[in-house]
């Protein structure tokens, strides 16, 4: 070791690497603690890297021999040896209680708080540990009032649960004992974001960088998070600044590729995900790679080569598919694959009540297979929903033309009469739905015989588009200079 290092500091290291699921640096620095059969530290030490390394047996007669050299008596060392189990991947706690149990009694019955949170990472490992790991929290807390730790454990594991508002109360708990605690802001940050509060959870998210280690490591967290709040033209810089730095970091490169996707630079985009996709073994990648991927080639036009690869991740996650639904579907309706597309739009939507805007879709799709009844239907239900949402109106008046394209029965006249009245506020921003309300219903009360309706139509139209044929060619004939006909054409 270094020329003032000590082996406590070699300990502490391997313990970091041991949380960072490092194993083999882990071992190295548990190993650069010098091993004397007398010493119980420097034995918990070597039962520590055996541990590692995934020599359980090995692991175990070293903490027995940590014991006895310690007499039984040092609560301390049990303390270690229960922190050991807890930051490893072992499983079976039944050894781990042991010295839990062993270490209580040195303790002489009192909680002591670092080993019962210890003891509370041990039962986390089981699947109905909850109870007992929130048991072991509380009695630390109540053992040290003003242990940061075990606050930021009650509201790691109350985050765990959902139980969302006691997780916040822990967590603020922990920060207000120690405002520069980073695990709490970066956890309550998360924990935000899993609330759907996306302004909160990157405010602590921020937070949390300014009280982390700065390192590429939380550079790529905070890339990472911005990218998850949908922040990408931020995410993206961020992201430039860890490739500068480690310019083969995966995580990064993906996230490279999704984000230039979401700033709409597909083409750079597809050059980021080729290159993503060299660096990772094909077995190796995730479900949102070939969604991203396939939705970065369907806006490309490479829709047959979109769609294999959206197929292939909705059969890789068959359970969490709405997003690749929704892909496949718009995928389809450019390929004019109408029924296809239905097909994907009813899979987005589920069993679930849907969302309006995926009822839209859906009854855009009906309305381009020619099923108008169907699509008239869900028009309806959104209408319904939003009766004030000017394009429904417009896009239920186009569809009912379609069942009444003569005009003759007034189909889509009411849907038309109300999109106006709503859209007419804003003619700029409405222009061309204006033009063709106004020009189906002035050619509807004209067909009808109702000039005097008509007319106020045909001058909306004429003076929101001056050089409308249309529009003359309705004036003039209701003015009587014109044949009817001329209205029409």
């Amino acid at each position: 070791m270094k020329q003032g290092s000590s082996p406590e500091a070699a300990y502490e290291l391997g313990r970091l690497y041991q949380l960072r699921e490092v194993p083999d640096s882990a071992a190295y620095y548990f190993n650069r603690v010098p091993l004397n059969p007398k010493d119980a530290f420097s034995l918990v030490a070597a039962g520590r890297a055996a541990l590692a390394q995934g020599k359980t047996a090995e692991a175990e007669a070293q903490f027995d021999n940590a014991v006895k050299a310690s007499k039984g008596k040092d609560a301390k060392i049990f303390t270690l040896i229960a922190q050991a189990y807890a930051e490893s991947d072992v499983k079976d706690i039944t050894k781990a209680t042991t010295y839990v149990d062993a270490g209580q009694k040195a303790n002489k019955g009192k909680d002591e708080p670092m080993l019962m949170i210890a003891r509370g990472d041990i039962y986390q490992k089981t699947d109905a540990g909850g109870g007992e790991a929130m048991n072991s929290y509380e009695r630390a807390s109540m053992a040290d009032p003003n242990n940061v730790l075990a606050y930021y454990k009650k509201g790691e594991l109350n985050f765990r649960s959902r139980n969302y508002n006691e997780a916040r109360t822990n967590f603020e708990k922990a920060i207000s004992l120690d405002p520069n605690y980073a695990p709490a802001y970066r956890d309550l940050a998360e924990m935000y974001y899993f609330a759907n509060q996306y302004p909160l959870a990157l405010e602590t998210f921020q937070k949390y960088q300014k009280v982390a280690e700065q390192s590429p490591e939380t550079d790529a967290e905070y890339a990472s998070f911005l990218f998850l709040t949908k922040k990408y033209p931020e995410s993206l810089t961020e992201i430039q600044k860890v490739l500068a730095k480690e310019p083969n970091n995966i995580a990064m490169n993906r996230l490279m590729a999704y984000t230039l996707y979401e700033t709409g630079q597909n083409d750079q985009a597809m050059a980021a995900m080729d290159k993503y996709m060299k660096m990772v073994p094909a077995d190796k990648l995730i479900k949102d790679d070939n969604l991203y991927y396939g939705k970065m080639l369907s806006k490309a036009g490479r829709d047959d080569e979109a769609l294999a690869l959206l197929q292939k991740a909705a059969q890789a996650s068959p359970k969490d598919a709405g997003e690749i639904q929704g892909a496949l579907a718009q995928t389809y309706m450019q390929k004019k694959d109408y029924p296809n597309a239905i097909k994907a739009f009813k899979a987005k939507m589920g069993g679930g009540a849907p969302l309006l805007t995926d009822q839209v879709l859906l009854a855009t799709a009906y309305s381009s297979n020619k099923q108008y009844q169907q699509a008239d239907s869900l028009y309806n239900l959104v209408l319904t929903a939003r009766p004030t949402y000017a394009p429904g109106y417009q896009m239920r008046a186009s569809n009912a033309y379609y069942m009444d394209p003569d005009s003759k029965q007034g189909t889509a006249r009411p849907y038309w009469e109300k999109y106006v009245e709503l859209a007419k506020a804003d003619p700029t921003k409405y222009k061309d739905g204006l033009t063709t309300a106004y020009e189906y219903l002035g050619y509807y009360y004209f067909q009808k015989g109702d000039k005097a309706a008509a007319l106020p139509y045909y001058q909306q139209l004429l003076a929101l588009d001056p050089s409308n044929a249309r529009a003359k060619a309705g004036i003039e004939s209701i003015q009587g200079k014109k044949t009817a006909t001329s209205a029409r054409k």
